[in-house]
Formats: C-alpha cells, sequence, structure tokens
C-alpha cells in the first residue's frame, strides 16, 4: 500500500512537472505576443484548486492526464450580444463601458439598464440600444472590460487580443513552445545531474566499487588509475571495461598507480551470463566528475542521445517493428515511475527528463489535436496564403483528439492487463 501510494505521488510531481513546463511555453509565447490567456490549467476535468493573477486563471484539475492553455479566440467567445437583449452597463468616471451585467442587475445600483441594438465587442468595442425604454445612446467599452455572468467576470477579448489575429510567425512560435519547453526541461535537468551527482568520463580511472565485488576484495580503491591490465596499455574507461568482459573467471594483474606510486594488483573477474554471453564483471563504476562545462555538454549529449532513440522508437513503431501492445500510457508510466523512484533522486531525474524528451517529440507529430497538428495547419497556410477555414480545422482536431483519447484507453487496458491482472 505504501509503495503503491509513493508511486502514484512519484508520477503525480514528475508528470505535472513535465505538464506544467508544457504548458508554461505556451504560455510566454502567447503573453509575448498579446494573446489574452484565460486559463491555465495542469489536469482535466473538474477544478481542485484555482487563483487568478492579471488576467489568467491558474487551475489544478483533477484528473492529471495532461493540460492546457484556453487563449481568447482559439474557441468561439462563448457570451454574445444580440438584438433586443436587455444587459446592465456598469460606467467608469469617463462614461466607458467597465462590466457588462447579464444577470442579477440588482446587486449594482448604479447600474445602466439597455436594451441592445447593436454590440462590437472585437472590433468596434461599442455597444449601442436604448435606455428608459425610448433614448438611444452608444456606449465605448473600455479595455479591459468584461462580461459578468452569474456574478462571475469573464474578461472580454478584442480581435487584437485573439490568437487568430496574430501573425502566423506568432501563432508558430506559440504553438511550438511547448515541445521547446520540454527539451529545454530535459537539458536543465540533465545538466543540474551533472553538478550534483557528476558524469561519467572516459579515463582509465576506478571509479565506485560495489560493497562485495571482486576489485573490493582484491584492494583497488576509487582513484586509482589504471596504467595497464596483463601488461596491455589502458588509455580509457572503455578499453579497462572490454578486457574486464573478455576475461570471465581469469585473474588479471592490474598496474595501478595511487598517490603517485605505482604498483600491482591481481584481479579475478566474476563470471557472469548475460542475454546467453558469458562476461566478467569486478564491481567498478565508470569513473565521474564535477565542471560546469562538463555538465552542459554532458547535458546536450544526453538530451541528443535520448532524442534520436525516441525517434528512433516511433520510427519502427509505424514502420510495424514495435508493437502496440509495447506501448504503455498513464497506468504504465507511473508504475515503470514507482519503480525508478525506488532506486534515488537521480534515477527519478533522469527518467524525468527523458519522459519530457519524449513528450516533446510526440506533442510534434502531425497529428490532429496535438500541437504538430496545429502546426501542420499553418504550413498549409503559409502555402496557400490564407488559412484554412476554422470550422473544418476545428472539426479536424476534433476527431483526432477523440481518435487519440480511444488509443489511451487501448493502452490503459493493455497496462492494467500487464501489471495487474
Amino acid at each position: 500500500m505504501v509503495e503503491t501510494l509513493e508511486s502514484i505521488i512519484s508520477f503525480i510531481v514528475v508528470f505535472g512537472a513535465l505538464v506544467f513546463f508544457h504548458e508554461l511555453g505556451h504560455l510566454l509565447l502567447a503573453k509575448r505576443a498579446g494573446i489574452l490567456c484565460r486559463e491555465f490549467a495542469i489536469g482535466f476535468g473538474p477544478k481542485v484548486f484555482s487563483f487568478k493573477k492579471n488576467e489568467t486563471v491558474y487551475t489544478i484539475r483533477l484528473l492529471p492526464l495532461g493540460g492546457f492553455v484556453r487563449m481568447a479566440g482559439e474557441d468561439p467567445e462563448t457570451i454574445e450580444l444580440k438584438r433586443g437583449q436587455v444587459v446592465g452597463l456598469l460606467l467608469d468616471e469617463s462614461g466607458q463601458v467597465e462590466k457588462i451585467v447579464l444577470n442579477h442587475k440588482d446587486d449594482y445600483p448604479n447600474i445602466r439598464v439597455v436594451e441592445v441594438e447593436e454590440a462590437d465587442l472585437e472590433h468596434g468595442m461599442y455597444v449601442t440600444g436604448y435606455t428608459d425604454g425610448e433614448r438611444f445612446e452608444r456606449f465605448t467599452v473600455k479595455e479591459p472590460a468584461f462580461f459578468v455572468v452569474d456574478r462571475q467576470e469573464i474578461q472580454i477579448a478584442p480581435y487584437h487580443r485573439q490568437f487568430a489575429a496574430k501573425t502566423l510567425g506568432q501563432r508558430t512560435m506559440t504553438i511550438l513552445a511547448g515541445p521547446l519547453a520540454n527539451f529545454l526541461l530535459s537539458l536543465v535537468v540533465f545538466i543540474i545531474i551533472g553538478l550534483l551527482q557528476g558524469y561519467p568520463v572516459d579515463k582509465p580511472v576506478i571509479g565506485e566499487l560495489t560493497p562485495e565485488g571482486a576489485a573490493r576484495a582484491a584492494g583497488l580503491k576509487q582513484g586509482d588509475e589504471v596504467i595497464a591490465i596483463n601488461g596491455e596499455r589502458m588509455e580509457t574507461w572503455t578499453e579497462i571495461v572490454n578486457t574486464i568482459r573478455a576475461h570471465p573467471g581469469e585473474p588479471l594483474q592490474f598496474q595501478i598507480e595511487r598517490n603517485g606510486k605505482k604498483r600491482s594488483v591481481t584481479v579475478t573477474p566474476e563470471a557472469k551470463t548475460v542475454q546467453g554471453e558469458t562476461i566478467g564483471l569486478i564491481g567498478v563504476y565508470q569513473p565521474m566528475e564535477k565542471s560546469v562545462l562538463g555538465s552542459i555538454k554532458q547535458g546536450l549529449v544526453e538530451t541528443y542521445y535520448w532524442t534520436r532513440e525516441i525517434v528512433t522508437g516511433l520510427g519502427q513503431l509505424i514502420t510495424g517493428q514495435f508493437q502496440l501492445d509495447m506501448l504503455s500510457g498513464p497506468v504504465g508510466i507511473a508504475v515503470s515511475t514507482g519503480k525508478v523512484a525506488e532506486s534515488g533522486i537521480y534515477y527519478l531525474m533522469k527518467w524525468g527528463a527523458i519522459l519530457s524528451i519524449n513528450l516533446g517529440i510526440v506533442n510534434l507529430l502531425p497529428l490532429p489535436a496535438l500541437d504538430g497538428g496545429r502546426l501542420l495547419f499553418f504550413a498549409i497556410e503559409a502555402v496557400r496564403g490564407k488559412p484554412v477555414d476554422r470550422q473544418k480545422e476545428g472539426m479536424v482536431h476534433f476527431i483526432g483528439f477523440a481518435l487519440l483519447m480511444l488509443l489511451m484507453l487501448v493502452v490503459t487496458w493493455n497496462d492494467i492487463q500487464k501489471f495487474f491482472l
């Protein structure tokens, strides 16, 4: 029970962090472009916690399956003033409209009740109508202004604050920023691991020793420089590993240097069968170093390596070399995260960085409802010189989202069968 709880907590923390930084990328670029961001959400479903800062409501929702940034103009504005509709207008000192109250008008003693004749809240920013049943007036709507519905304020989004009003470049960078944030997060995490734990180097030096390995029993110590094995000079850690692996159960004569003094140590590698091959092991880890520049270099190498591996895996999936039942969904990731967490914080950090790269790559796939699908429509717009009809694009994304949810259900069922049945 305790282990299950730890697995769930580890999954929520890791996956929540990945989603947070992904959506933060969208949010920062959207705000930079001047887009009104109504909500920044982690999770889906009912709200568990929320607060508002400036124009944006920040929420945590019940189901930890993703997140979103709700930008004005991405969906049709839900409130529209129609001719003949009776609303209340709250005016500022200059006579401009601050709030348009749709119900519970009695809450506001100084309200101006208007029967709407015409309203343009995107371009002209005005409302015209009749007050006192007969006097025709025109009211200018200020920025920002709000609808008040059931005592809740909803900010009005003029067209220039909407997603669709921005240039193709601004919209592209806003969508692309999410996956890029995941790659950046991975790079930073790998760099932090290098700074705190160190990074492996290919030098002929003994690293950390296991408690019961042959190396410790023979008298080798961490930091010993290996000059030669059986008279063959060692230049790198890779050469040491290959020599040890090739001589299972055979005594090896190590010529080492320790504290400026040379000495000879005999070590007999333990024979162990791995994937049908018998190899030699002496219980020594690769040497580690710590430096800022080295950590940055290692972070770049790790990020590139795992990006290449994940892209290769996706290619195998597309070509049929990788079976669908080998995929993992939230349940499988949660189980794996719990197991990794048992190995220590650095392993969990590395696992999170790998998942972040995976999230970034998957979101770049040109599939409907994913960031890559939206970028594909932007590419079509760039070629055509005009955007695709919003209703048609919306329908494609809706169908794509439904298919992704179906895939998620299939993968989740596979995970449940794999781990619990």
